[in-house]
C-alpha cells in the first residue's frame, strides 16, 4: 500500500521508515524545508536507536521518500497518517491542535482521489468529530474516510515497539477507512497481535488513559520510595513483592527523580483539562500531576542536603550525569534535569554536565553550566555526583577514577543503579531512593 506519514518527528518519522521497511511505498511528508533537506541527505532530526539505518535502507530500495509538496505527497496515496505535534498551549493545559488541523486543511486541498486519512497524533478526545465536521462542511463529497489510530512507541524503543506492538488499536468512522487500516495491518493480524477495532473517541481515550494510568503508576511507586526512607523498607524489595502480583505487574514501578518527556506530562495535562470541561474531574491524575512535580524540586533538595545544607552547599560545584529525560533518546521535554539543575544553581550550586545525546539540546535551555565531553571530565573537582539519567554510559564507569577525580566522594544515585552496601563499602556517601543506606 502507498501511505502518507505528514510530521517527521519521532512518531512520523518512526511510522513512514517501519511501513517502508515492512514493503510498502512510504512517504515522509513536512512543511519544515530545512529539515526535508536534511532527511534527503540520509540526516536524522532525532536520535533514535537504529532509525537511521532503516531510513537508509528503505530509501535505497525506493520504497521511502521525503518531501514538502502535498500533492506529489498525496497522489496515488491510499493511507495518510497525521502525526504532527500537539503540544500543551502556552499558559495552560489545553492540547493545541493547531498543526493537526492545518494538516487536514492541506489534505482537503490536495488530495487526488479516495484517501483514509487517520489521526495518529495524541489528541483530545473528540478531535475526529471535529475534523469530520469540517470534512462534511467544506468537502461533503470528498473520498475521505476518517480513522484514528494512536501511537503507543516508547522513544528509545520505538522501532521494536513498532514492529513488535502488544496492540493495534484503530477507530475507524466507516467501513472503508476499517478495511484500509485492516488492510495496511495484516501481517500483524496473522502474527496474533491484539487488533482493537473501537470508536474513534474511544481509540482516542485508550491512549489517554493508557498514558494516564501508566504516569499514575511512575507516581504511586515514587511516593512509596519516600516513605521507605522514613520506615527503613527497601523500595526495590517492596516493587518486587506487588510487581509479582499478575493485576499489578512489575513494569513501571522503578523510584526515579519523577516522569518528563513528551507524552507523560502533556498528555496527562489534557487529559484532566477534557475531564473540567466534561463536568468530570480526575482526581486522582491531577493529584498525580502535582505529586511529580514535586518530586523534581525534592531531588534538587537531596542533593542540597548531600552536601550538608543550604548554607555549607553554597559555592560548591555539582557533576550532573544526565540531561535528557529517559536514555537512548536527545529529547530534553519536561525532564526531572529542567527542574532540579536550576533549583541548584539558585542555592549557589555550580554545574557541570554531561549526557551522550543531550548536550546539544540542553545549551539552548540551561544558562552558566560547564557541558563536559565525558563523565569523567564532568566529575572533575566537583562536590558531589548526581545521576539523574540511567545511560548504560554511567552503570559502566570505573568508580574508583570518579571518587579518584571528586573533591569528596559524595554520590546522589536518583536511578538506583547502583548497590547501596557496595557503594559503602567503596567509601562512598551514597544516596539513591527509597532504599536503606
Amino acid at each position: 500500500m502507498k501511505v502518507v506519514a505528514i510530521g517527521t518527528g519521532y512518531v512520523g518519522l518512526v511510522t513512514g521508515v517501519c511501513y517502508a521497511s515492512l514493503g510498502h511505498e512510504a512517504v515522509c511528508l513536512d512543511i519544515d524545508v530545512a529539515k526535508v533537506a536534511a532527511l534527503n541527505v540520509g540526516q536524522v532530526p532525532i536520535y533514535e536507536p537504529g532509525l537511521k539505518d532503516r531510513m537508509v535502507q528503505a530509501v535505497a530500495r525506493g520504497k521511502l521518500r521525503f518531501t514538502t509538496d502535498y500533492a506529489e505527497a498525496l497522489a496515488g496515496a491510499e493511507i495518510a497518517f497525521i502525526a504532527v505535534g500537539t503540544p500543551t498551549e502556552e499558559g495552560g493545559s489545553k492540547a493545541n491542535t493547531t498543526f493537526v488541523e492545518a494538516a487536514f486543511a492541506s489534505i482537503l486541498e490536495h488530495h487526488s482521489g479516495p484517501l483514509t486519512v487517520v489521526v495518529k497524533s495524541t489528541v483530545p478526545i473528540g478531535t475526529n468529530d471535529r475534523l469530520q465536521a469540517i470534512l462534511e462542511q467544506q468537502a461533503p463529497d470528498a473520498p475521505i474516510h476518517l480513522a484514528s489510530n494512536p501511537e503507543f512507541l516508547r522513544e528509545g524503543a520505538a522501532i521494536d515497539d513498532f514492529l513488535n506492538p502488544d496492540r493495534i488499536v484503530v477507530g475507524p468512522r466507516d467501513s472503508t477507512a476499517s478495511q484500509a487500516l485492516r488492510m495496511l495491518n495484516q501481517g500483524f493480524i496473522d502474527r496474533g497481535v491484539a487488533y482493537v477495532d473501537v470508536s474513534a473517541s474511544s481509540a482516542e481515550m485508550i491512549k489517554y488513559a493508557a498514558n494516564a494510568f501508566l504516569a499514575t503508576k511512575i507516581t504511586f511507586i515514587n511516593e512509596v520510595a519516600s516513605l521507605c526512607e522514613r520506615v527503613g523498607a527497601d523500595v526495590e524489595d517492596v516493587a518486587h513483592g506487588i510487581g509479582l502480583d499478575q493485576r499489578i505487574g512489575p513494569d513501571f514501578l522503578a523510584a526515579g527523580p519523577g516522569y518528563g518527556g513528551s507524552c507523560f506530562p502533556k498528555d496527562t495535562l489534557a487529559l484532566v483539562d477534557t475531564a473540567q470541561v466534561e463536568g468530570s474531574p480526575v482526581r486522582i491524575l491531577e493529584a498525580v500531576i502535582d505529586v511529580n512535580e514535586a518530586r523534581k524540586k525534592e531531588m534538587a533538595e537531596k542533593v542540597i542536603d548531600s552536601l550538608g545544607g543550604v548554607e555549607r552547599a553554597r559555592g560548591k560545584t555539582v557533576a550532573i550525569w544526565g540531561l535528557t529525560f529517559k536514555p537512548n533518546t536527545d529529547d530534553l521535554r519536561d525532564s526531572p534535569s529542567i527542574a532540579i539543575i536550576p533549583a541548584l544553581q539558585q542555592a549557589g550550586i555550580h554545574i557541570r554536565a554531561f549526557d551522550p545525546q543531550g548536550m546539544a539540546g540542553a545549551a539552548d535551555l540551561f544558562e552558566n553550566i560547564a557541558f563536559q565531553p565525558t563523565p569523567l571530565d564532568a566529575v572533575q573537582g566537583a562536590d558531589c555526583v548526581c545521576l539523574v539519567t540511567h545511560w548504560s554510559d554511567f552503570a559502566e564507569i570505573d568508580l574508583e577514577t570518579v571518587k579518584a577525580a571528586l573533591n569528596t566522594p559524595c554520590f546522589v544515585d536518583l536511578r538506583n543503579v547502583f548497590d547501596p552496601q557496595a557503594m559503602a563499602e567503596g567509601g562512598w556517601d551514597y544516596r539513591s531512593l527509597g532504599r536503606p543506606t
